[in-house]
């Protein structure tokens, strides 16, 4: 699969197989994280795999009762460890950092056959209280993986010309 299949591939998945993701699939997801472009390199982040089946419990309530989040064999949270940096063109890096790293992970863990679902809709607070993660810690995303359980329709997308112009903006 290449990198456009992938992309074209991907779906967000809300019911997921009882079956584990085995370590060598997780490790290469991981280390697609690892090797993302971030903000002058820093690589202000760190990502937490969660397997445990009573945090994962515990992280549905904080993310606003989502239950297919404890049915996932494995929810990664996105840290950063640095928030308050500010990019030459006035935006915060971490973001955008994250969110390249986490969008790199979802494209592997698409190659290798698996799903994913990003998260938007949690309780920043409940999630660091549950797994111990330092006030001064941002989680600006958190992703549940595992092998899908069902095969959603593509959502449908604007047309090119709807989010595309060249030149100026129109």
């Amino acid at each position: 699969m290449d990198v456009f299949e992938a992309i074209t591939e991907r779906k967000s998945i809300r019911k997921y197989k009882n079956v584990a993701v085995e370590a060598e699939k997780l490790e290469k997801i991981l280390e697609s994280a690892r090797l993302a472009p971030s903000a002058a390199n820093r690589q202000e982040w760190k990502f937490l795999v969660v397997k445990d089946q009573e945090i994962r419990d515990k992280l549905v309530e904080a993310a606003n009762g989502q239950k297919f989040v404890g049915q996932a064999p494995i929810t990664i949270v996105a840290c950063s460890t640095e928030s308050e940096r500010i990019m030459p063109c006035g935006q915060r890096a971490y973001p955008v950092d994250l969110s390249i790293a986490v969008s790199f992970m979802i494209l592997e863990a698409t190659e290798l056959g698996l799903g994913t679902c990003w998260l938007g809709a949690y309780d920043e607070v409940k999630i660091k209280e549950i797994l111990s993660i330092p006030e001064n810690i941002r989680v600006p995303t958190i992703f549940t993986l595992g092998y899908a359980d069902e095969n959603p329709a593509p959502r449908p997308r604007k047309g090119i010309d709807n989010v595309v112009c060249y030149e100026k903006y129109q």
